[in-house]
């Protein structure tokens, strides 16, 4: 017999941690080569950990609710034959639930009311959040915390460590040597206190609690709005060229490669071109910098299995012509609804797109995603009568238009930009060929 220590696996490069939010499999379960263990989940994506072996589940490290760092090891699973493999101490763990009870201990003494860390122009991910308020760590010290994830963000170890060294350091200088008591309760992850559940008043109504990614989208959306100064504009667009050249292509397309063509590839193609002429737009503020971005990695917002929106990014979207455009876009709306995105999947988007007119809508408001400066809004297309201007004269015919609704971050950019990159979308558009090969 041997023993396999199962790993949280690498899930992309700017994804260090994950949420255990459900084992599939119980101590003493068998487990076959590639079955599913447990379920995790990262700020935006669920996902499965599979065993690499088959053999007996033995020993579970972590619970529900735990937060792991990748290559962790979470699971022992035996195994017939083999080698042997040894985990690593868990020293480190030890080390941070110690001082995360010794300071959760000193803020009760202190009665440290939690900040609000909602003025920040910086980003904090909510486990952060979460340990600042626990801690009692005000929003200036959290803000002094140099960060060493992407972009200079604060991860949960920047705010352990910091907590580490301000728990053994106080303030008259001098360090506690007195040991914790063994007979002192330790828990493993201390949890902020929960607010009561509401409760009906004339006890018809039904209160349901949020899923975890509902809670997740709800302090984005919140975090989003007290971040950024939403400004927004609106242009109708004339697109009865392209949808008499997708009318006219999409069955030869689908069947020549393999997809359907939407018109979502070609508004995400007319994106990225204006993006190419308006650098500015592709940009991302951190605090007082503005970080401009060299990739133009295009976020296109969609549906969930239980409803929820998410935004899976296409990378290098101007490098990409109609054929690849319309793949990336089949690819990542599918799995998206299968459920199956990976977390590198939603990472490193620089603008975004969202198509409100799927569900009927003509125009929208959206919400910046954070920490992008701009947010693109697809109304849906309707037969209008409109003005057409010929040499002969002008005359009302019947048109193919819609909105589009632009929302841009006016800290970093101002009417003139935000309205001449719309127009360029439109420009785009009403341009299209529809002569044109795919």
């Amino acid at each position: 017999m041997a023993k396999f220590e199962l790993k949280l696996p690498k899930m992309g490069e700017s994804v260090a941690e994950a949420t255990i939010t459900n084992w599939l499999k119980n101590v003493g379960d068998h487990i076959a080569a590639d079955e599913a263990v447990l379920e995790i989940a990262t700020d935006k994506v669920d996902s499965e950990v599979p065993s690499e072996v088959s053999g007996t589940l033995t020993e579970i490290l972590f619970q529900v609710n735990d937060v792991v760092q990748v290559g962790q090891t979470i699971a022992y699973i035996e195994t017939e034959g083999g080698v042997v493999v040894d985990a690593p101490k868990e020293e480190t763990t030890a080390a941070n639930v110690e001082v995360l009870e010794r300071s959760v201990s000193a803020a009760k003494e202190t009665a440290t009311t939690p900040a609000d860390f909602s003025g920040s122009d910086k980003f904090f991910s909510p486990l952060v959040k979460n340990i600042a308020k626990e801690e009692g760590i005000s929003l200036a010290e959290l803000e002094s915390i140099n960060g060493t994830g992407k972009e200079g963000r604060v991860t949960k170890n920047d705010i352990l460590d910091y907590v580490r060294s301000r728990t053994l350091t106080p303030k008259g200088g001098t360090v506690d040597a007195q040991p914790v008591t063994q007979n002192q309760p330790a828990t493993h992850n201390p949890q902020p206190t929960q607010k009561a559940m509401p409760v009906s008043v004339n006890g018809g109504d039904e209160i349901v609690e949020m899923d975890r990614m509902r809670k997740l989208i709800s302090g984005y959306m919140v975090q989003s709005v007290q971040t950024s100064a939403h400004v927004q504009s609106f242009i109708e667009v004339d697109v009865t060229n392209i949808v008499k050249w997708r009318d006219k292509v999409k069955n030869a397309f689908e069947k020549r490669e393999g997809e359907k063509l939407t018109f979502t590839p070609i508004f995400m193609e007319a994106v990225a071109k204006a993006l190419k002429d308006f650098p500015d737009m592709n940009i991302s503020v951190d605090g007082e910098y503005i970080i401009k971005k060299k990739n133009i990695n295009l976020g296109m917002a969609a549906a969930l299995p239980n409803g929820n929106l998410i935004v899976p990014v296409i990378k290098n979207a101007d490098q990409l012509n109609i054929v690849g455009m319309a793949k990336a876009v089949n690819d990542l709306g599918n799995r998206a609804k299968a459920g199956k995105l990976k977390p590198d999947d939603t990472q490193g988007g620089t603008y975004t797109v969202t198509n409100v007119g799927t569900f009927g809508s003509v125009f929208g408001t959206p919400i910046i995603n954070q920490p992008q400066v701009g947010i693109l809004a697809l109304g849906a297309i309707r037969k209008v009568p409109a003005v057409i201007e010929t040499p002969e004269g002008d005359f009302i015919g019947i048109r193919q238009k819609m909105f589009l609704s632009h929302s841009y971050d006016h800290r970093v950019v101002d009417g003139a930009l935000g309205g001449s990159f719309v127009k360029r979308v439109a420009d785009y558009l009403e341009a299209f060929d529809v002569n044109r090969d795919y």
